[in-house]
């Protein structure tokens, strides 16, 4: 019998795989990799299955899910903690034993779905910070030239929700990663404007990490952002589009209440988000097995009958109306295997 994918995934959709690898070690990854780059056979990877949209007719390949498992850390007195985490832990599980143990760094990813191993490719952040902040280290499997290869910080070519994992697709095997984080109990400064409002801080305060996870924690589940089995509303890959990175002329262009946040390259982010609702798209609004959540714009989610067409078919139509009404072409986060926009 096949494995489905829709089992596999945070969206419950997706065909089934021609052959399917349970990756429990390093060893087991790499080798898997390996057997199939021998057979000619299309590989993909997958962690959470958090941010990837798999078609109705499944993969033609081996699918490999990387579970692997262990970290180990050291601590310096003065740099804090250098921390190796394999690429199949899970993420927000690592972010609670991270601080836990008196790290900060990463409490404002706290709640995001997925593995450690899928951070560094769409460089992952959350309320004003990004994994990249934190991450000293990658080390790969090179399907190319079929040898280890580690990747400092800076060869990771990060930037938003990119790195060069990402521009390299199916290239790079993530095998761990490592994060060098500060001691303390006192967060990185408090950036996004949503999150200062709520712990009743100002920008830019410093609070304790605890109280900063429980805050994050507790907006993403207003926005339907934390996945729960019985909740339809949280059967989504998260955000769909990333937020557009604009010219400041471009950006100029945008109605006066349209956010704006300036990039240390003088470009413009704004939000998908408010492109969306302000183009027509309602939260709630139904395609066939599809809906845009009824918590959060920018979450397309499965009604429990959705077929990855309905998705594709929705997030179109509200690429149309963004790009009728603003002009902006909304890029997808999420990840499209066997389909596209």
């Amino acid at each position: 019998m096949s494995e489905l994918l829709a089992n596999h995934t945070s969206l419950r959709i997706g065909g089934p795989a021609k052959k399917f690898v349970r990756a429990t070690t390093e060893s087991e990854l790499v080798d898997a990799v390996k057997a199939a780059d021998a057979a000619g056979e299309p590989v993909l990877i997958i962690g959470g299955g958090s941010n990837v949209l798999v078609a109705d007719e499944g993969f033609a390949g081996t699918v490999i899910r990387v579970e692997t498992k262990g970290n180990s850390y050291h601590v310096d007195a003065c740099s804090g903690g250098m921390i190796t985490v394999s690429a199949g832990e899970d993420w927000d599980g690592f972010v609670a034993w991270i601080l836990g143990k008196g790290f900060a760094g990463l409490e404002t990813m706290s709640g995001i779905p997925g593995t450690v191993g899928g951070a560094p490719i769409q460089n992952i952040g959350a309320y004003g910070h990004e994994v990249s902040e934190v991450i000293a280290r990658v080390r790969t499997w090179d399907r190319q030239k079929s040898d280890y290869k580690t990747f400092s910080n800076s060869e990771c070519e990060f930037s938003y929700r990119s790195s060069v994992f990402k521009n390299n697709p199916g290239r790079y095997v993530i095998i761990d990663v490592t994060f060098q984080l500060r001691n303390g109990e006192m967060s990185l400064p408090i950036k996004y404007k949503e999150l200062a409002s709520y712990l009743g801080v100002d920008l830019e305060a410093r609070v304790l990490t605890s109280d900063v996870r429980k805050a994050v924690l507790a907006l993403r589940a207003a926005k339907g952002m934390l996945l729960d089995t019985n909740d339809h509303d949280t059967w989504s890959a998260g955000s769909f589009f990333v937020n557009p990175v604009l010219s400041a002329e471009d950006a100029a262009k945008l109605p006066a209440d349209a956010p704006r946040w300036v990039q240390e390259d003088g470009r413009v982010k704004t939000s998908a988000a408010w492109l969306m609702e302000n183009s027509g798209i309602k939260k709630g609004h139904a395609h066939n097995g599809a809906a845009v959540s009824t918590k959060h714009v920018l979450a397309l989610i499965n009604n429990g009958s959705a077929t990855a067409s309905d998705i594709v078919e929705l997030a179109q139509a509200a690429r149309n109306a963004v790009k009728d009404k603003f002009g902006i072409v909304l890029e997808p986060e999420v990840q499209f295997v066997g389909l596209a926009l």
